[in-house]
This record gives C-alpha cells, structure tokens and sequence, in this order.
C-alpha cells in the first residue's frame, strides 16, 4: 500500500483525538494511521506540556503544527497553482474573513474559474493567511455507521437574518437538514416558520428530493428545546405520527440533552451555514430553497467526506438510496392538530374561523384535525362533527347543532318579536313596537333580549320594567335590564311634566338651553 501524506489538517486531527482522550491505538483505526506515525505527532505536544484535560495551545493546533512541524507546513512556492494563487491574494484574504477555506475554495473553484487544487488552496492560506485555520471545531468520538437506507438524523439550525428585498420585511431564517446517517447525503430546507404544519411539510419535501424514505429518523427529544414548542405538545404530534405511518418509517427521539446521539447531524449545522449561507444573497425564499437543493446536490453531494472519504451523492446513489423504503403511491395530507374549547352559542374558534358543534358537548374542550379543506372535531378517537375549512372571520353554523329552544331563539324574526311580546304584556309590546319601528333589524337582537329577560324575571316584572322605562321615554334592552336588576320595577314612574308655555327652552333642559339638540344614547346588544 502506498505511503500516506499527511497534511497539516491531518495532524491537527490526530491532535484534536489525542486530546479528547482517546487511545492511540483507536487513533489510528479511525483515522487509517499507523500508531508510530501517530505517536510521533503526538510526542512533541506531550513535551509542551499539552494533553487531555489540558486543551488546545493558545494560537491554536494548527499554529503548533505549523512551528513543531515546519516540514508539513511548508508550501511549494513553485509552480502554476501558486502563482495564479499569489495573483488573487487580495481576493481569498477578503474572502477569508466571511468563510472557512474549503469553501471559499469551492466557491472561486466552481464560480470564478479557479485551476489550483484544494491541497493547493490550503498550503498557499496556511503559509500566507495562517489565521484561516483558527475557526476549526473540536471533534467527536465517531459511532459505527448504520447499514444503508436504515437511520436518517434531523435537525434545525440558525443561519441568520435575512431582509426580503421586496418587502424589506427582516426575519430570522433556519434550517431543516435530514442526513442519512450512512451516506451523508443531505437534503436542507430553509424557513421562517418552525410549526408543526412546516414540519411536516419538510419530511414530505426530504423525501420526495431522495426519493425514498429513512426506516428510522431520530431527532431531537421531543422535551428539549431545539424544535419550536408546538412540536413537543403530545396533542400535535399527531400530526406527526400520521406522517410515520403514511409513509411506514419509525420515529425515534434521541434522550434529552444528548446531541451525541445524533452527531451526523449536529456537524452539518455550521457546515451548511457557512458553506451554502455565509456571504450569499438571494431575492426570495423560493429562491433560497432552490439554490439550497442545488447546493446539496452540486456542492455538499459530490465533496469528498471528511469520515467516509467517498462523495455521499455517490454512496446514496450506489448503495443507499435502493435500500430505503418506496415512497407512497398515494399523496400524504398535511394536518395540523388543535385543541379548542365548545362556547355556550355552541360554536368553537379555530384558527380565527367558527364552527357549530352539537349543544351537548358545550364546556368540553375537543381535539381538532385542521386539514386542507376539512376540519374535524373529536373526543378522544370519537368523531363529534366535520366542517368544511372555514375563512378567518367566517362562522359556518348548523342549526340542528342547537338545542330546540336555543336554536328557535336565533330564527326569531321581526314578527315573531311583536307577537311574543303581546303574549308577555302591553307594555312588553310597546317597547319591542318602539325599538322595530326604528329600524327591524338593527334593534332586533335588543327585542330578542328584552324578551329573553322574561326567562329569569318572569313576566309581570318584565311588564312592569317596559312600563316604567317608556315612562322616561328610554325603553332599551340596558334601561330595561337596569330597572330589573336594581328592583325598580314596582315603582311605576309618573309622567313626565307638561312644559309651561314661554320657558319651553328651559325647562326641555340643558341640552335646549346650550343649543345641543341630539342626544347619544348608549345601547347594550345582548350577547
């Protein structure tokens, strides 16, 4: 077998295991070394005075490596690939200061027409812009991977903000990613939204962009605080668990506080963030999920993986993608899961829209299933009522929801008012007479109220009250309710004066006198 050669990068690796603690042995099986080629590079950083427990040096492993090992960092000054390096200096350092090197190498190499290699690139930024290589992260102890089509691991993520140039409206923007755990092929969907409706719309979307589905998913415990919290209610992962049987894959959580158990995932965040992201602008969103699935298809697919050394395009496409389960021959509908609580006019609000519900269930709090165009109410598993989706604003009412009595109250119509206040009393039908005579409709829910207080007063009082309000000339459903409730109905008010001929003015009131001839009068609309 041919000799390996090592990079810089490849030392600070077997550093960087070093000094989590690993064996040496363990080392070099993971990393397809030698044990004496590891023990020697990690020799010089155990007579510094550096290991386990102890971190990193203060300028950084790749610093070190660079002046404990000159031979591994010293570029070849000669040659085409320098040269045309050297000739964008300017470029790549202002570059730098936005991404890591492998991305601003893939950026100039795929969009600028760069020729130097990566190995080339990473030489020519160490020797002349060693600060690029500050940014690494530490490493993990890597896991055994899955066998083909078997695990998928998700995740959101933060890019950052983003203002629509046609809005100008800011807004934070996150990310979905689905990896699959043994090719590392990945499929990202960038939202503004993280509901459980945008949920599951990304599974649905992850899976038609592979073509297939995961047998296992595993994400973020649904207790822990990486999702939006609508997901962790129980209620709304309903939703969720509908998607797994739709389309046969199971669900599994990872434990709370342990993103170790799903770290294919974990690393790509800032991968995905600084390679695709970072130092890009995009008109709109539909634009930003386009150009998303064209990065994980011609950037993020094709690279050459740090741990499997192989492009994950080409190992989901060789051995992968025919081990995963077949999509569905039928269409997957999005629904959404709510709770809503069942109003005394037997109607529940659903996403500012109103539905009747049948009158015995009034008090009761219902679980919705808020589809495309049905919306369904439940008690427990049992169906309580289906409507159509309604409109905000919109109020879709069946009258055999109510009660008799309940329902014959909203199809009281003008006439019937008239003739059941004569059934109630003279007075009773003076004031509905009173209040119609303005205007039928506008005062019809007053009319329909001054006769309902017959059901908790009884009708003489009722009678009485009508009679003492149109003494005052003021028989509204309040003044009415008023005299009720305060107990002045037994005392029948006089007439009111007949005004003395020549001081008309005064005695009509101050309102005459000072030259305001309208009165506003306050109305209350029973409920």
């Amino acid at each position: 077998m041919a000799r390996r050669s090592l990079r810089v990068a490849d030392v600070v690796e077997v550093l960087e295991h070093w000094a989590a603690g690993r064996p040496l042995r363990a080392i070099a099986e993971s990393l397809g070394l030698d044990r004496h080629t590891v023990r020697k590079y990690v020799t010089p950083a155990r007579e510094s005075g550096f290991g386990p427990g102890v971190g990193p040096p203060p300028e950084g492993w790749a610093a070190f490596v660079a002046r404990v090992c000159p031979e591994l960092g010293r570029a070849r000054k000669n040659g085409a690939a320098w040269d045309e390096l050297a000739s964008r200096h300017d470029e790549i350092a202002e570059r730098l200061k936005v991404n890591r090197p492998s991305t601003v190498w893939q950026r100039m190499h795929d969009d600028h027409g760069l020729q130097a290699s990566l190995p080339s690139f990473r030489r020519y930024a160490l020797a002349t812009l060693p600060e690029a290589y500050g940014r690494r992260v530490s490493s993990t102890v890597r896991r055994d991977d899955p066998p083909p089509g078997d695990e998928a691991q998700i995740d959101y993520g933060r890019l950052g903000k983003w203002t629509d140039p046609t809005t100008g409206e800011t807004m934070i923007l996150n990310a979905f990613i689905l990896v699959l755990s043994f090719s590392r092929h990945m499929f990202v969907a960038v939202v503004r939204r993280m509901d459980a409706a945008t949920w599951l719309d990304c599974h649905v979307r992850a899976f038609a962009f592979f073509g297939a589905v995961p047998s296992r998913i595993i994400l973020d415990n649904l207790k822990s605080g990486v999702l939006h919290p609508d997901l962790y209610d129980p209620l709304l992962n309903r939703g969720y668990a509908e998607l797994a049987r739709h389309f046969g894959c199971l669900i599994d959580p990872a434990r709370a506080a342990k993103p170790k158990d799903k770290p294919r995932v974990e690393r790509q965040v800032p991968y995905v963030r600084e390679s695709f992201w970072t130092g890009r602008t995009f008109g709109s969103l539909p634009e930003i999920n386009t150009g998303a699935e064209r990065w994980c298809l011609r950037v993020a697919g094709p690279r050459d993986h740090g741990t499997t050394r192989t492009a994950p395009l080409l190992l989901f496409q060789t051995l992968e993608q025919s081990a995963m389960l077949a999509l569905p021959t039928t269409t997957f509908e999005i629904v959404t899961w709510a709770q809503a609580k069942v109003a005394r006019d037997c109607h529940v609000q659903v996403q500012n829209s109103f539905y009747s519900i049948p009158w015995p269930y009034v008090g009761q709090r219902l679980d919705v299933r808020i589809g495309w165009g049905i919306v369904r109410f439940y008690v427990g598993t049992q169906l309580v009522k289906t409507h159509l989706r309604g409109k905000p604003g919109q109020r879709q009412t069946d009258w055999n929801d109510y009660p008799p009595e309940k329902a014959a109250f909203f199809l009281r119509t003008p006439n019937w008012c008239r003739e059941r206040a004569s059934q109630l009393g003279q007075h009773v039908r003076a004031a509905v007479d009173e209040l119609l005579d303005q205007h039928h409709l506008h005062f019809l829910r007053q009319s329909q109220g001054i006769i309902r207080l017959e059901e908790t007063y009884g009708e003489a009082r009722l009678d009485a009250a009508c009679q003492r309000a149109l003494a005052y000339g003021n028989a509204h459903y309040r003044t009415i309710k008023t005299i009720l409730e305060k107990g002045l109905d037994p005392q029948v008010a006089e007439p009111a004066p007949t005004p003395i001929a020549g001081i008309g003015a005064y005695l009509r009131g101050p309102e005459d006198l000072l030259g305001l001839t309208t009165t506003t009068v306050l109305e209350e609309i029973p409920a």
